[in-house]
């Protein structure tokens, strides 16, 4: 399913310009480096437009907001857009504050965004306006189960629609859909949530595997969603081999990234088609 998006990020390594937070950017590019992909870091409103320019793709992450970088989300979003590059979005903690909140629709009115990428609760913020994100963790009360899975299918689908973005809900269960076809997919570790900066790593390697692969965008996610968390399986692994713990885990994800191959990601995929 996924061989043609690995080859292509392979063969063509996508530039990933990314205006994202200082409590994870140094792990978002090296992820990005692990995937195959080259990372640039600009938020300088008065070079942003320069360097999307010559990039493959954009990554825009609220995690640590504030109004300076605001106004460069906005203008490297729009000159993506003129460009034809694909723009992805992380709404980090959408609904635990006004700033935040307010921040994403402004986002939302004025980028089109190819990919949107959060946990459940934020993905509903998005939907419904508030939301009830627990700082940048999702409510346990809007997890996606087995019991609401089909239900939350249906949902990703209808905010595609709305959007006209891929959604990729994230969790114990994830979610990737455009309006027509969503894939279910059950890769991963709890571990992973015990380390910062997960969330926002998926995001960039998103990225770079849109970045690589700009006409194939829900399957370029589902790649992304799938790899990262059968490399946090891959990491948990090396984890009780070793005896050791989370700074080692976060070590081991990454090396499990910078390993990967499209052998392993079809031998270990968990993934379905709904």
């Amino acid at each position: 399913m996924f061989e043609k998006i690995l080859t292509t990020i392979s063969n063509q390594p996508p530039l990933v310009h990314s205006i994202t937070n200082y409590v994870t950017v140094n792990d978002c590019a090296n992820i990005v480096l692990a995937c195959g992909g080259a990372p640039i870091m600009a938020d300088d409103i008065n070079e942003v437009e320069e360097i999307i320019a010559i990039c493959n793709a954009l990554v825009i992450n609220i995690g640590t907001l504030n109004e300076r970088t605001v106004a460069a989300m906005i203008k490297a979003g729009k000159k993506a857009n003129s460009l034809g590059r694909p723009v992805i979005l992380d709404p980090v903690g959408a609904g635990a504050s006004t700033l935040r909140t307010n921040t994403v629709f402004k986002l939302l009115k004025e980028v089109q965004f190819s990919v949107i990428r959060g946990n459940v609760s934020e993905i509903k913020t998005i939907d419904q306006g508030s939301g009830t994100t627990k700082g940048v963790d999702a409510d346990i009360s809007d997890a996606v189960n087995e019991e609401n899975l089909d239900q939350m299918v249906v949902f990703a689908k209808a905010l595609s629609a709305k959007t006209g973005a891929v959604i990729a809900i994230t969790g114990a269960i994830d979610i990737v859909a455009d309006r027509h076809k969503a894939l279910v997919i059950r890769n991963g570790h709890p571990m992973m949530s015990r380390i910062t900066g997960t969330g926002c790593m998926l995001t960039t390697v998103i990225g770079s595997y849109c970045g690589a692969n700009p006409d194939e965008l829900l399957l370029a996610t589902a790649a992304a969603v799938s790899c990262l968390g059968l490399c946090g399986e891959l990491a948990f692994a090396k984890v009780q081999a070793h005896e050791a713990g989370t700074a080692s885990f976060r070590t081991y994800l990454i090396d499990a990234m910078s390993r990967m191959n499209s052998q392993t990601l079809e031998g270990g995929m968990k993934v379905e088609t709904r």
